[in-house]
């Protein structure tokens, strides 16, 4: 992945249907080795809609499990190779069966339908992020912006009717049709910690540690007080923003002028971006899309 150059791509791809799903050729284009990827019992699988925590998750599991045993991953390597995407076809699942560490830490946008069948198969701890809709849909349309070949995004207003209209307008599809559809494995797959983005932002230090207990708990970690606080403090947004280990700026398919990739991990940035009209016209589209969904979603911390 660190390969990836802006040459190498092109400047913006055009989404197509596949499988029922908006995709781009850079994360379709290996699709028989991707589904065919052959999965370890331990192997952990880490799910988000984009924008929407993928990254924190990612540092936080790495620390748990290599950050005493292999601290010198933490400034050698960066993270997007240490927990590298199940999809991208540059480096690809290459770059996953080529982990070296057990358990394996891969991630994936992909919504639950397109996960490759040896994750259910081995019975693979997964971990799914969900991010409330509206800080979701701001932060993905600044990372649209910023990541060079990914679909032109547009203007605001036009973006924010896109993400409304759901599945044939975005990159991964609908984000209430990603959100429900894990929430929904969730309760018949007991391997599946589903998690909230704004429970990692809770500003007190005692809601880091417990939100780390149950994440342990899941995982079958044991950590002491002192790990836990060590690790709330490694994972500290700003921490993290300024780590180039974590913040993407070696990667060369984001152009950091347009925008940060690690921009401002707040809950409540939206009321920048909608005006009262937009946050309305939301309300009422989200009241008729979620209305069979037991998932709650808090919009301030």
């Amino acid at each position: 992945m660190q390969n990836m150059m802006k040459k190498d791509l092109p400047s913006r791809e055009v989404l197509f249907d596949f499988h029922g799903v908006p995709m781009i050729h850079s994360f379709s284009a290996n699709w028989e080795k991707i589904q065919n990827f052959q999965a370890r019992p331990d192997d952990i699988l880490i799910a988000t809609y984009p924008k929407a925590g993928t990254t924190w998750v990612s540092y936080i599991l790495d620390l748990l499990y290599f950050g005493k045993t292999s601290p010198e991953r933490q400034t050698s390597i960066p993270l997007y190779e240490r927990v590298p995407f199940l999809e991208i076809t540059i480096s690809s699942t290459d770059s996953a069966e080529r982990l070296t560490t057990s358990p394996r830490l891969i991630k994936t946008h992909l919504p639950v339908q397109l996960v490759p069948k040896s994750f259910w198969e081995q019975n693979c701890k997964m971990i799914y992020v969900a991010r409330n809709a509206k800080d979701n849909m701001v932060s993905y349309f600044h990372m649209d912006r910023m990541t060079l070949f990914h679909p032109d995004p547009g203007d605001w207003s036009s973006y924010f009717k896109r993400f409304l209209e759901g599945n044939s307008m975005l990159l991964f599809g609908s984000w209430y049709d990603h959100v429900n559809s894990w929430w929904k494995k969730k309760q018949t797959h007991d391997k599946i910690h589903y998690m909230f983005y704004e429970d990692m932002i809770e500003v007190k230090l005692i809601y880091h540690i417990l939100f780390l207990e149950k994440l342990c708990c899941f995982l079958g970690l044991s950590s002491s007080l002192e790990e836990r606080k060590q690790i709330t403090g490694g994972v500290q947004f700003d921490n993290m923003k300024k780590n180039n280990m974590v913040n993407y700026s070696t990667l060369q398919v984001m152009d950091f002028k347009v925008s940060q990739f690690m921009r401002k991990g707040k809950v409540g940035d939206w009321k920048n971006h909608f005006t009262v009209a937009q946050n309305e016209e939301f309300d009422e589209n989200y009241k008729q899309k979620m209305k069979n969904s037991t998932l709650q979603f808090r919009y301030e911390v």
